[in-house]
């Protein structure tokens, strides 16, 4: 009887403690990265060197790159916050999308044009690469009314788009204890994006809650999973 009231505890926690983890990590690492992300590209906050050559080389692109990926990490949670809110949802999706599409398609030749190493340059073009299809594979399971598919794959966007956080943490943590700089920002182009990613697709768990509740495809409403 103990083991099953201890049980009955923490499956009841368990979504609390997803919570907190989450705001934790918005709170201290999507939101201000996105916020510096959007003052870097519009130049109210100064550029690293090497960013700062590279926008002088291609300034619109690489400041479209900028910004666009940025509201897109920072809009991203809203889109999954109002899951529940048909309208709100698709509204909030669409803008997101061409976010995602903008920022994809600049991060491009963003990566080919880069001073950076071939493997950091091929790492932030993959990224770029799959970041959108895992976008466009999210819009078709919608649209065929696959709501479990759909939750996958905008949960893996998301992860990718987390890339960019999780590369300036290891780039900082490099700096900061004066780490081999370059073979650190390599790993980190190709890592910071993969290991998200890696997580979202062998552990469900992460994601499996967000696929629950109706959810509105036009004026028809798909049962929820769960009963399905």
């Amino acid at each position: 009887m103990i083991d099953k009231t201890a049980a009955l505890k923490a499956t009841r926690a368990a979504p609390r403690v997803r919570r907190i983890v989450v705001v934790l990590i918005l709170t201290l690492l999507i939101i201000p990265v996105g916020i510096v992300a959007v003052g870097s590209g519009t130049g109210l906050i100064p550029l690293p060197y090497e960013m700062f050559v590279l926008a002088e080389r291609m300034p619109f692109v690489f400041r479209a790159h900028m910004v666009t990926s940025a509201i897109a990490l920072l809009l991203i949670p809203a889109v999954i916050m109002v899951r529940h809110n048909p309208q709100r949802h698709r509204m909030l999706g669409r803008v997101v999308g061409a976010f995602v599409v903008a920022g994809g398609l600049t991060a491009l030749p963003v990566a080919i044009f880069s001073d950076s190493s071939l493997a950091a340059r091929a790492g932030f073009f993959v990224q770029g690469l799959v970041w959108m299809a895992l976008f466009a594979r999210g819009i078709l399971a919608i649209r065929r009314g696959d709501r479990r598919a759909h939750v996958l794959f905008m949960v893996a966007m998301f992860a990718v788009t987390t890339g960019a956080v999780w590369f300036r943490v290891a780039i900082g943590t490099a700096i900061f204890f004066h780490l081999p700089f370059a073979p650190i920002y390599a790993a980190a182009a190709w890592f910071g994006w993969l290991i998200p990613l890696a997580l979202v697709l062998t552990m469900p768990a992460l994601h499996s809650h967000l696929a629950l509740g109706p959810l509105m495809i036009g004026s028809r409403a798909l049962p929820s999973p769960r009963h399905a």
